[in-house]
């Protein structure tokens, strides 16, 4: 009886050990992006040769929302088979020397290391990103062109050395464009919007003072503002002691003040790379989702370079004949009926694994195009409605952790651009009528306002609380500031030109 419920309790635990290592493998399935999906699927192959990829078209792969090809005409050809076993004999062969004491799921990498890789990818140059920021926001056409041509005029830095005039001129004579020099301001000024703070800086104490206006509002701040705008030769000259004095500070504070203004970069082109990563990731869209004219949306998953996967069928055929035949087996038949079944098994669990990741994408990308179908109609961050993880987690019956590891490092390719899936989710706020807004949708009409108004008399956070309310988005004045912070709008004297 002892023995009995030892055996149970043996059994008992090796099933959840089994269980967790399989959620542990769909969750590290289900955060990677496509192409590291592609790479994940390649290591198995190469560590289980129970795992093959097939290329006929039959099986659970299919779901409505993709058409993927293949034929099965040569799928069971001599050559095949023999390739097939004698994959099989080497693996065999090698029995009692490995994978005695390794889990299931010995193919492939740790999630963390799966996680620092992720940032490793072909260099792009910083105009690349730049480009990629300027599709997200919603420009003429004209403003379009002329943005194009200030990008394709910053230096390696990220800085513009040229004059405004220099620029209006070459607009003319190269791309038929007869703008101002106050017009190409008004552009450039979005283009310094852009991450990271002090593109498009003509001089550096421009950049300096465009990275400082991001910052939260502070004592600090406003001390490197007065560094960087009333004494900048004294502090390009390291003359740390005269800007002590002028500003009457101690020493403690001094250095405080001398650590934070050379955390400041100088070249924000140069180092674009280090802002977003080790080296920029080429970005692979998960999602292609088609909006139609008349308004259908679809979508479909980027299945393009992932194989369908089977068990291989010389695995399978040997483990039905070792079962067949179990008692009569010898010592080392015995091992290779375990070395058989343990490498079947971990094949059908990352098959399964492959396939609660597709149906775990599907019905996110379903749930989201609903909550802001608007935004996949007109492309407007405006139409955004408030969403957060919880309403996708509701609507698609999954786990909220779930939906998390969709939503990072996944992109989806629209009309619009191509976008991260963290950019449709966005917080709100509800007002005491029960109205209910998007901070995205505020935050585009704050920026809206900041852009039309009077330079020469620009609008204080109280004067933009009171605009936003006259267009029905009541917040505080506290908010407008955070927001303003947020967008990497200056304090209005800043503004003023």
């Amino acid at each position: 009886m002892a023995q009995s419920q030892i055996q149970e309790q043996k059994l008992e635990q090796r099933l959840q050990q089994s269980v967790s290592q399989l959620q542990l493998l769909q969750a590290q399935l289900i955060e990677m992006p496509v192409t590291q999906l592609v790479e994940r699927i390649e290591t198995e192959m190469n560590d289980n040769p129970a795992l093959e990829t097939r290329t006929d078209d039959d099986g659970d792969w299919h779901d409505d929302l993709a058409e993927e090809g293949g034929t099965d005409d040569d799928f069971d050809t001599q050559r095949e088979r023999e390739e097939r076993q004698s994959a099989l004999d080497e693996a065999l062969a090698g029995i009692g020397r490995d994978d005695e004491e390794l889990p299931v799921y010995s193919g492939g990498q740790p999630m963390s290391e799966e996680r620092e890789e992720m940032n490793f990818s072909e260099q792009t140059s910083f105009q690349d990103q730049l480009h990629d920021q300027l599709r997200m926001i919603d420009l003429s056409e004209r403003e379009h062109n002329i943005m194009e041509y200030l990008i394709g005029s910053l230096d390696d830095d990220g800085l513009l050395r040229k004059s405004l005039y220099t620029i209006s001129d070459e607009l003319a004579i190269y791309q038929n464009i007869d703008a101002s020099p106050q017009e190409i301001e008004h552009v450039l000024k979005l283009l310094q919007d852009f991450d990271p703070a002090g593109i498009g800086a003509r001089s550096l104490q421009e950049c300096l003072l465009l990275q400082i206006g991001r910052r939260e509002d502070s004592r600090l701040k406003q001390l490197m503002q007065q560094v960087v705008s009333n004494y900048f030769d004294e502090f390009t000259k390291k003359h740390w002691d005269k800007i002590q004095q002028a500003l009457s500070l101690n020493d403690l504070q001094a250095e405080a003040l001398q650590k934070e203004l050379r955390r400041l970069n100088p070249k924000p082109g140069a180092s674009m790379g280090e802002a977003i990563g080790r080296s920029l990731q080429q970005i692979t869209p998960d999602f292609i989702v088609d909006t139609q004219d008349d308004g259908t949306i679809s979508f479909t998953l980027n299945n393009n370079d992932v194989p369908q996967l089977q068990v291989s069928q010389s695995f399978a055929d040997l483990l039905s004949e070792y079962q067949q035949n179990k008692d009569a087996l010898s010592r080392q038949m015995k091992e290779a009926l375990l070395y058989t079944k343990k490498k079947v098994e971990a094949a059908q669990n990352f098959i399964d694994a492959v396939m609660m990741r597709r149906r775990t994408l599907t019905l996110t990308m379903r749930a989201i195009i609903q909550l802001q179908h608007r935004f996949f109609e007109d492309g407007d961050e405006a139409s955004l409605r408030p969403m957060i993880l919880k309403d996708v987690a509701e609507k698609t019956g999954l786990d909220l952790s779930t939906i998390s590891r969709v939503s990072n490092s996944k992109y989806a390719q629209t009309r619009w651009g191509t976008f991260p899936l963290r950019f449709f989710f966005s917080d709100g706020i509800t007002t005491e009528s029960g109205e209910e807004f998007s901070t995205r949708e505020i935050k585009a009409t704050l920026r809206d306002i900041v852009e039309s108004e009077d330079k020469h008399k620009p609008l204080s956070d109280d004067a933009l609380s009171e605009q936003l309310a006259q267009r029905g988005y009541p917040i505080a004045r506290r908010t407008v500031a955070k927001y303003r912070e947020q967008l990497g709008i200056p304090v209005a004297r800043l503004r003023k030109s």
